[in-house]
């Protein structure tokens, strides 16, 4: 079997060999082995299926897209620009940074959830994977994009300071009732909780929350007969 040495094992000058390999100026080596960046990071384009160093702070951008990464492990711990992990094939974001000064881009992966990204960042991109909640996204964020999904619901959404895509989701399907509107509609469905995780409908609650947006915003909304990917109950 081939044995694939661990962050902790390189030594220093195995370090300083890496770091000349992949262009990486201006960093300091940690105790741990580690490494922070007072730069960029860019390690993009390398065919890489997992990061030649572990990374502790880089203080610009850090951009390890178009990999064949399956794991973030050796990421950053903290990034003070853009964060890019997007086009890779990775199931998971644990071991992603904890703190991200600028934007986040983990798009066209194969995410099934969003455990383990910070929970503020500036714009998300999450757009085109696997996910089918929201649940493990940050707190807040800039712009949020998550086209191309396969959500059912969404919950765990963050407050978004900017626009919200969610296009190419079963979701969509039930937003569309409420004006199309992200904000109308999970002030409904924080009301009348008529959408459950199970993709079970209540249908007594959403005939009562479409009757409330018809009478506030003057509109003759509809019951669907049925909402494709959904079950009334």
């Amino acid at each position: 079997m081939k044995f694939i040495k661990l962050f902790e094992n390189f030594n220093k000058s195995e370090i300083e060999d890496i770091c000349r390999k992949y262009e990486i100026e201006n960093y300091t080596i940690n105790p741990d082995g580690s490494i922070d960046v007072d730069g960029d990071v860019n390690l993009y384009y390398l065919k890489l299926t997992k990061l030649p160093l572990k990374f502790n702070k880089v203080f610009g951008d850090f951009d390890c897209s178009n990999n064949e990464l399956t794991s973030l492990d050796g990421c950053p711990k903290e990034v003070g620009g853009d964060f890019y992990c997007n086009n890779n094939k990775l199931t998971s974001l644990d071991g992603s940074p904890k703190e991200v000064g600028s934007d986040f881009n983990c798009d066209n992966n194969e995410l099934t959830s969003l455990d383990g990204c910070p929970k503020e960042v500036g714009d998300f991109n999450c757009y085109n994977n696997k996910l089918t909640s929201l649940d493990g996204s940050p707190n807040y964020s800039g712009y949020f994009d998550c086209n191309n999904n396969k959500l059912t619901s969404l919950e765990g959404c963050p407050e978004v300071n900017g626009d919200f895509y969610f296009h190419d989701n079963p979701i969509k399907r039930i937003v569309k009732l409420f004006n199309e509107d992200i904000k109308i509609y999970l002030e409904y469905q924080e009301t009348y909780n008529f959408l459950r995780k199970d993709c079970k409908i209540i249908k007594h609650l959403l005939i009562e929350a479409i009757k409330d947006f018809n009478e506030y915003y003057n509109k003759q909304v509809e019951l669907p007969k049925k909402i494709e990917g959904y079950t009334y109950i």
